[in-house]
């Protein structure tokens, strides 16, 4: 019996260990050959030298390199070599390939699984694919904007007033806490509610949670990837990514059971917020958890992007004042004539705020790059070159930017540049002109199908926010501030940075 089991204890191991083996061979030979098929690239080295050169070069001037390998590479495909670990499996295309990479379905060129391999949703847990999202924000928020946007309006007012005051003589404000503090609660308004966008386990959440999920993928980013498995969710900021969706729990569930048992008498009138509209479409198959982790996507996609956005636009309004009285006398006009409230129309008509909002997207965007697709099956190019299924595709959108066939003066900022455009223009210029346009030469909010489906929602945010700041305040740089604030930037990000001071003064009638 004991040899007998020594046998079947050594068959059992010899399989596995041959199992074993076989994988380890295919992940070998998928990899060479993914290594192999890259090679066949063309590679935009923007230093020589040692990898750590090249590490360093990438971090600190992405954005040049971008540049200089958009000039080089105009109509091609080429890989960047920037020393990472991923430097072998993402490529850069020209734009002119756009129109028919957006045609290839998605189980050949995919969003949320570039999406995954960014933000290690294995161990994160952020759902970029939650199927309901995606149509909630689409069917129920984007049509719904009409009719909210007046509450969103008081809801700015409210805000705005509780976060700077009356600033009756100039007053300094960390603008970027002040905005994100603003844009949770009037994001809040349309996730949960009017009451539970001002309680204070949401707005912490609002304000934290991003930081948290940003934070705890660094972390495992600088993981080996053959230890992430094992020691990735012992990471106390993978943790803390766990208890956060506790809490969120916690807090939701009750409210969800009260809305259940409500709906239960007839003349029960619904909340009209995103939380009941994903509930609603949840059907049987929805739990607290899969609603709380519904709305921390939420708030990461939202608040701190739109946060992030309107300080950029802020800070450059301070640093070119000469905007801020046009801006102001378009914003009086556009509110007498719609009551003084800012409707959709009112929205509409802001086309010099529109513009101004834009020409910053433009010149301080949030990042060197956009459409982050990976191919799931490789891809034959009109040019014939090559993408073997592994890789993460990017196109370089601030290149495109300064690109002086699309933006002619592109280095010079012209806060006007689009409302020109659209006042000379045929309609057609005056749609592929406005803040929340996506097309081959506006890649801000994305590409195709996937382009950000809530962009509208937050346009209009961004656009409340401002048209009451510039109408109640003057806004300045601080005393000894000459030009406007740089970003921090590092790879292929930029971000306006949080410690910064503006001041403001309340306004003269």
């Amino acid at each position: 019996m004991e040899l007998e089991s020594l046998q079947g204890f050594a068959h059992t191991f010899q399989t596995a260990a041959v199992a074993s083996l076989i994988f380890a061979a295919c992940i070998f030979f998928s990899q060479f050959n993914l290594r192999f098929q890259m090679a066949k690239l063309p590679s935009f080295i923007g230093t020589h030298g040692s990898s750590e050169k090249q590490r360093q070069a990438y971090l600190t001037s992405a954005k040049h390199m971008y540049v200089d390998g958009y000039n080089q590479f105009k109509d091609s495909v080429y890989r960047m070599v920037r020393s990472s670990p991923l430097a072998l499996e993402t490529v850069v295309i020209a734009p002119r390939f756009l129109p028919e990479l957006r045609k290839l379905p998605d189980d050949v060129l995919n969003f949320p699984a570039a999406v995954k391999d960014l933000m290690e949703v294995k161990y994160t847990k952020l759902n970029p694919d939650e199927p309901i999202a995606y149509h909630t924000i689409k069917a129920d928020l984007t049509p719904a904007l009409a009719r909210l946007n007046p509450i969103l309006c008081e809801e700015v007012d409210s805000a705005v007033k509780q976060e700077l005051g009356a600033c009756k003589d100039w007053t300094s404000v960390p603008i970027y806490m002040a905005l994100v503090k603003i844009v949770a609660k009037v994001s809040g308004r349309v996730f949960v509610g009017p009451d539970l966008c001002h309680d204070k386990d949401y707005l912490d959440a609002g304000i934290n949670y991003t930081l948290e999920l940003i934070g705890a993928q660094r972390a495992i980013k600088e993981m080996r990837p053959w230890l992430r498995p094992l020691l990735a969710p012992r990471l106390p900021e993978v943790r803390r990514l766990r208890e956060r969706e506790q809490q969120a729990q916690a807090f939701l569930k009750p409210i969800i059971k009260a809305r259940l048992d409500a709906q239960k008498d007839p003349e029960y009138q619904k909340p009209d917020d995103m939380l009941q509209w994903f509930m609603s479409k949840g059907g049987d198959s929805f739990d607290s958890m899969r609603v709380a982790k519904f709305t921390l996507g939420l708030i990461f996609a939202a608040i701190h992007t739109t946060t992030m956005t309107a300080t950029n636009i802020l800070y450059t309004l301070a640093a070119t004042p000469e905007y801020i009285e046009p801006l102001r006398q378009e914003i009086r006009t556009v509110m007498a004539d719609n009551g003084g409230i800012i409707t959709s129309r009112a929205l509409q008509q802001m086309q010099k705020l529109d513009s101004y909002m834009k020409e910053v997207f433009r010149v301080y965007p949030p990042g060197f790059t956009s459409f982050n697709r990976k191919v799931l099956k490789g891809i034959t190019l009109s040019n014939g070159q090559y993408l073997p299924p592994g890789v993460t595709i990017e196109i370089p959108s601030y290149a495109i930017y300064r690109d002086e066939q699309h933006y002619p003066s592109s280095s010079a900022f012209d806060g006007f540049r689009f409302s020109k455009l659209r006042a000379s223009g045929t309609g057609a210029d005056h749609a592929r002109n406005q803040f929340v346009s996506t097309n081959e030469t506006n890649l801000g909010f994305g590409y195709g199908r996937h382009a950000c489906p809530g962009r509208f929602f937050a346009a209009n945010e961004i656009k409340m926010i401002l048209a009451r700041l510039v109408l109640e305040y003057d806004i300045a740089n601080v005393e000894g501030q000459v030009g406007r604030y740089d970003n921090i930037e590092m790879g292929k990000q930029s971000t306006p940075d949080p410690r910064k001071l503006l001041m403001f003064r309340k306004a003269s009638v």
